[in-house]
């Protein structure tokens, strides 16, 4: 088979017109006729997703695959910290398994934090020894994202003896320090962590650099770093990757890396460096076995009409056209179903609380971010109840434990500007208890009970009308083994009835809930145990 073209030579930096030969599966030549032809299509390396958890997208890995490859992405390197924090060996296995089935590059690490953290009640724990097993896996590239970084700081022996274990394995350690800085972000690299994806400032990304890290930028549906970051590319471009981090199915079906590339150029940056972060880096980071557009590689390319957008015509993985003129070519596959959720339907009373003090500590969202501020608001503390006011955009948020019944914890947030109803998902990082929002208390009780009823999902509760929109999340409490395109529809359309009839004024509701539980990241967060300062790392007062 051969298909002649434009060719992009990355890391030659030059462009002509040529003609690729595939044979089994690889590129056996490539023959140059000449200049590039002006108007002809473009031959280039597919897209690599340099840190991704698959199960933000609420698909299988099998799903998430028929929908990536539309847009040029051909693998990624893939976390499965979630599932893991769900289901434990158990559910990395399920990835690799469900994974294999389609034709497609999944790259997974073994998790190095399972469970997040000692402040929550997660449903698995790995232990070095799962670690290392997980290491010693072929499908396991690299030891994922070392979010402990205390323990790095501080010698946890158990920290340390996982990355001990990543490099007698010769694999490489991803790392999780936002906002880490000085004398502790060096110490933190020198401990043999290669990577971050959590730099949210460019002061931050240049540091971490600059001390000999490699920086992911991060362009997901809550978390948006492109803008701060896009900057380090052309005094760091062998050391910047692009990556979703989390991407909601809804945006999936819009673009993928293809989005990152497309905005670097046309924001001027060099069309080399920008694919070499884009669809090289990645790949030489962690020894992918993804081709790279040259003879002898496995026959992993993208057709693409122009280098500025990036539309993508065709997708080619080991000589395999998997997507073509928009459409995926990956047959669906019958996914299991496992789970692990053993918690009972809740009572209004359940989310009731008495004021101790007419001042709350309260947890401040951030549209586009991950991390939170902490702020404190004045209550009426001569109810009996304290309840959320709409008005002032003070509502309530409660984590709700998912794997055994437990009291819930409740606490008060601001920046969801809900006027009415609730929020609730089973999708709330790193642990995967049920996390909701609501501006009133039988609102939260109705959202949090329809997750429960469906041992996982998204819901969302507006009470004057006495709808309850759900989401069904089968696999893990955190995935559909349903249709990707039938998900993103349907996610899609609650999403949007929550802005409309609720007043959520965050871009991506679902998204940002599911990160006010994750302690991991400051400044203020809440998980089923309380809530907690991810400054101090340690449990705070609500009323002051």
């Amino acid at each position: 088979m051969k298909i002649t073209a434009n060719i992009v030579d990355i890391e030659g930096r030059d462009l002509y017109n040529g003609t690729l030969h595939l044979q089994d599966g690889k590129i056996a030549a490539i023959d140059r006729l000449g200049d590039a032809v002006e108007g002809a299509p473009w031959i280039m390396p597919g897209f690599v997703d340099a840190h991704v958890h698959v199960e933000s997208s609420m698909l299988v890995p099998s799903e998430f695959a028929r929908m990536a490859v539309v847009h040029g992405t051909v693998a990624t390197v893939s976390d499965p910290h979630e599932i893991a924090n769900v289901l434990g060996m158990k559910g990395v296995r399920y990835m690799i398994e469900n994974g294999r089935q389609v034709p497609f590059k999944f790259y997974f690490g073994a998790p190095s934090c399972v469970p997040a953290t000692a402040f929550e009640t997660a449903g698995a724990s790995l232990c070095v020894a799962e670690v290392e097993e997980l290491l010693r896996m072929p499908e396991i590239r690299y030891l994922s994202e070392m979010m402990n970084y205390p323990g790095v700081l501080h010698g946890d022996p158990e920290v340390l003896a996982k990355i001990a274990a990543a490099k007698a394995l010769g694999k490489p350690v991803d790392g999780h320090a936002p906002g880490l800085r000085g004398d502790e972000a060096r110490r933190y690299i020198e401990a043999g962590i290669s990577t971050d994806h959590e730099c949210f400032t460019y002061e931050e990304g240049l540091e971490k650099l600059q001390l000999g890290m490699k920086v992911a930028i991060r362009e997901g549906s809550a978390a948006k770093n492109f803008a701060a970051l896009i900057p380090l590319l052309p005094q760091f471009p062998d050391r910047i990757f692009f990556c979703s981090d989390d991407k909601h199915p809804d945006d999936l079906i819009t673009g993928h890396i293809n989005l990152l590339a497309s905005r670097a150029v046309g924001e001027g940056y060099d069309l080399f460096e920008v694919l070499r972060a884009a669809c090289i880096n990645p790949v030489q980071h962690y020894g992918l076995n993804v081709g790279l557009l040259r003879p002898g590689d496995p026959a992993d390319f993208i057709v693409v009409e122009n280098l500025q957008e990036f539309k993508v015509t065709a997708t080619y993985i080991d000589g395999h056209k998997v997507a073509a003129s928009g459409e995926s070519l990956i047959p669906r596959v019958e996914a299991a179903v496992i789970n692990h959720f053993n918690t009972s339907p809740k009572e209004y009373l359940d989310f009731c609380i008495r004021p101790h003090t007419n001042v709350v500590r309260y947890i401040h969202a951030i549209d586009g971010e991950i991390v939170t501020r902490s702020g404190l608001a004045d209550i009426d503390d001569t109810v009996e109840w304290v309840e959320p006011d709409p008005d002032q955009d003070l509502l309530k948020i409660v984590v709700v434990n998912r794997y055994e019944n437990a009291p819930p914890a409740v606490a008060f947030i601001r920046g969801f500007g809900l006027w009415q109803g609730a929020i609730a998902s089973c999708v709330g990082h790193d642990s995967h208890n049920i996390i909701a929002v609501g501006a009133d208390d039988w609102s939260l009780c109705a959202a949090v009970n329809a997750v429960i009823e469906h041992k996982g999902g998204i819901a969302a509760v507006a009470p004057l009308e006495g709808q309850i929109h759900v989401l069904p999340l089968p696999v893990a409490g955190i995935m559909t083994n349903a249709d990707g395109y039938e998900t993103a529809r349907r996610y899609a359309e609650i999403d949007a009835w929550v802005k409309s009839e609720l007043g959520c004024r965050l871009s991506a509701p679902f998204m940002t809930l599911s990160f006010m539980a994750l302690l991991v990241i400051p400044e203020l967060k809440l998980s089923d145990k309380g809530l907690f300062d991810g400054k101090n790392f340690e449990f705070t007062r609500m009323f002051l």
